[in-house]
């Protein structure tokens, strides 16, 4: 077996037998890994230090064709044929690409703790691309898709608003069609939106209708030097490089062939790209924790106070057992979630496990908190210090809110888990009655 920090490697990649990986997956890790640290892992902390990812990482994502594994599988196999695109690094057809593929990567983009740089890549292109190729014309997919999908133009996902987060059905942003039924004019504003500052587009959720999610449509909004749109950046607790931004709409005027679907269904689409984003986002906040938990584990084992170790002393053995169990669990279920997801059809998933992505997510953001703060409290004074040794931990246990909220905040998931899993209890209770009026047994 290898020898490795305990905690800081999934148990597959530590010589421990998994029913999960196939000699695919664990090839397509190995690639995938090398790849990764040297365009991504080895300079993230240096890049989150300054603020900004340089421009020409994601030109060089987009030339390997590394941005495409951010998309929920199956892959859109016929679009990227058509591209060219028939392989990932070469190892990977993209015919044979699977959720544990998706995973893996998902895992390894995460590898230097912080969500900043790989967000500042993927963000946009994971969940504002989906809709289009699920919902989009065929007409505004040929129009758009090769550049997005290419990575020669960017785009993000614009939902959230200042008054209106994790209740989607709040949205205020208007989208409102001229006289001659050739225009949207939309009007409004969106807020910590990832990537929005380097997008050219935005797939916006947008009021075309009444109040309430009936109301709600997706649109393809120009948004780099279009008239009418502003953007800043936003500055927030972590994420510093992931490009978060405020994005002002005035009197925007947006071509109706820009609709993604059919007016009103805006609801519906949103809530159905969220599972791969919820999913994603729980996949990276459990590896957070694991670099967060192994960072403090091996400098447990160095540390020395009142004349030994700081392992030696129970009372920290205790508090990383504890954060472990949790770790090893939350990474056991998201293993067996990702499997599932294999063998369901998207239409099937949507309904057995849209529920469970959601509490998956929340869980995950619960392990991170537990398995940072346990970093910064045995890490001590140095965990509490922006430089040297206790950085990471100080830096991870910062974007811990940025797991918990964006996506769905805590409490709104753990709630719709549960909701959800009443609704499919009650829908498949109902196919079991006997009709009205038939015999009893």
């Amino acid at each position: 077996m290898s020898r490795v920090i305990p905690f800081s490697e999934p148990p597959y990649l530590c010589g421990i037998p998994s029913p999960y990986y196939t000699a695919s997956h664990r090839e397509w890790q190995r690639t995938c890994r090398a790849f990764i640290q040297e365009n991504l892992i080895q300079h993230a902390i240096d890049w989150e230090r300054d603020g900004s990812v340089p421009e020409d990482v994601f030109r060089k994502f987009a030339a390997a064709n590394m941005l495409v594994p951010c998309l929920p599988a199956p892959l859109p196999i016929k679009w990227l044929k058509g591209l060219g695109i028939h392989d990932i690094l070469g190892v990977i057809k993209v015919d044979d690409w699977d959720y544990i593929h998706t995973a893996i990567f998902a895992d390894e983009v995460c590898r230097s703790g912080l969500q900043g740089p790989p967000a500042s890549l993927t963000t946009g292109y994971s969940f504002a691309i989906p809709p289009i190729l699920e919902f989009g014309s065929r007409q505004l997919q040929q129009r758009f898709l090769p550049d997005l999908l290419l990575g020669k133009k960017r785009i993000c996902i614009a939902i959230t608003e200042p008054e209106a987060g994790s209740d989607v059905s709040g949205i205020q942003t208007t989208a409102s069609k001229t006289a001659d039924g050739k225009h949207y004019v939309v009007n409004g504003t969106k807020k910590w939106i990832t990537n929005g500052i380097w997008s050219s587009y935005a797939t916006m959720a947008v009021r075309t209708s009444g109040p309430g999610p009936t109301g709600l449509s997706l649109l393809l909004v120009p948004l780099l030097d279009y008239p009418g749109v502003s953007m800043r950046h936003i500055r927030v607790a972590g994420h510093l490089t992931s490009g978060t931004t405020f994005i002002g709409l005035d009197e925007v005027k947006v071509p109706v062939e820009n609709l993604i679907g059919k007016e009103g269904q805006g609801m519906r689409y949103i809530m159905t790209n969220f599972n791969h984003e919820r999913l994603t986002i729980a996949i990276g906040a459990t590896r957070q924790a694991r670099v967060a938990l192994a960072a403090a584990f091996e400098y447990c084992m160095q540390r020395e106070a009142f004349g030994k170790t700081l392992m030696e002393q129970p009372v920290v053995r205790h508090r990383l057992a504890k954060a472990g169990a949790l770790l090893e669990s939350q990474w056991a279920w998201i293993e067996q979630f990702v499997y599932q997801m294999t063998k369901l059809t998207k239409a099937e998933a949507d309904v057995e496990l849209g529920g469970l992505t959601a509490l998956a997510k929340a869980q995950a953001g619960i392990v991170l908190d537990e398995c940072a703060r346990c970093a910064v409290l045995l890490f001590g004074g140095n965990g509490f210090t922006t430089t040297g040794r206790g950085e990471i931990a100080e830096r991870i246990y910062r974007e811990v809110p940025g797991a918990r909220v964006p996506g769905g905040s805590e409490d709104v998931m753990l709630d719709l888990a549960v909701r959800q899993l009443v609704k499919n209890y009650k829908s498949k209770t109902k196919l079991l009655e006997r009709p009205k009026g038939s015999s009893k047994l």
